[in-house]
């Protein structure tokens, strides 16, 4: 059980996890995340279900390496190491119906989790357009499989260096107003989604978003993961983590996503420091 039985690198700083953990994987709907703890003195992080098989009994997680914690994942674990605690499925799955025409945005690693929800959205015969974009094409992954669920697929780097160059807005400006959607899903930084919220107000097209708010139990316990809903408090682990993109108080869940940050700093300096000893 949380044994890695397969591990690749997927992009710069990018690797994609193969997990041993069939009762997670019988259960997991799109939307959906776990929390990991990768040993007894490990940080709880959350990360999305990219993929899952109930047949193997696998899951599928995609990592980017930034802080202390996903580094050690994607750095020290290989194929056969066990991860010492995988809790999930968390939260509440996205809300597939047949809509129609669907648009749905992934930026950087949100590429992963927004997979799971347009592959569920084409089974239910809506029209999906995909859009994905990251900061260099170097960062993309996964365009075939989006392109295998997506009706057609637009791709964005901020330099340039594949598809159109600039940010996902501009593809999905281009897509709103050359057609009638009936709805958005985005995910990935904070800051893309709130833009992506914007432009989609200019079209009164509604959008969901998946809140990546700090977290600690995922169950609603810690309180940690709370932001503004349509002035209300929720929980992003319980009662989320989507919600309608016009509702929520970006400004201050971007301020929030700061709250740890000197921490983070530390913990990253700590570990790369005890690599370099080990060298």
């Amino acid at each position: 059980m949380n044994t890695i039985v397969d591990k690749r690198a997927l992009g710069q700083g990018i690797v994609e996890l193969l997990v041993d953990a069939p009762r997670i994987a019988t259960k997991a709907r799109p939307g959906q995340f776990v929390v990991v703890r990768l040993h007894e003195r490990g940080e709880r992080i959350p990360l999305t279900l990219a993929d899952w098989d109930p047949t193997r009994g696998t899951i599928t997680l995609v990592v980017q390496m930034v802080g202390k914690s996903t580094r050690e994942l994607g750095e020290r674990f290989d194929v056969g190491d066990v991860i010492r605690d995988v809790v999930g499925p968390l939260g509440s799955p996205s809300e597939i119906h047949r809509y129609g025409t669907v648009v749905c945005v992934g930026g950087g690693v949100g590429i992963a989790p927004i997979y799971p929800i347009a592959r569920a959205l084409h089974e239910e015969r809506n029209e999906v357009i995909g859009i994905v974009g990251a900061r260099t094409n170097g960062l993309l992954f996964w365009l075939d499989r989006m392109g295998g669920v997506c009706h057609e697929l637009h791709v964005a780097t901020d330099d340039g260096s594949q598809g159109v160059k600039g940010v996902v807005t501009i593809p999905l400006r281009e897509v709103l107003s050359g057609r009638k959607v009936a709805h958005v899903w985005a995910i990935g930084p904070a800051i893309m989604m709130k833009f992506c919220t914007k432009t989609c107000q200019e079209f009164a097209v509604p959008i969901t978003v998946s809140l990546n708010s700090i977290m600690v139990d995922g169950t609603g316990m810690c309180g940690g993961c709370r932001v503004e809903v349509s002035g209300k408090a929720r929980f992003a682990c319980v009662d989320g983590p989507e919600f309608p993109g016009d509702l929520v108080n970006w400004d201050l869940l971007l301020d929030r996503l700061g709250t740890f940050r000197d921490e983070e700093r530390c913990a990253l300096e700590r570990y790369l420091s005890a690599e370099a000893g080990t060298r």
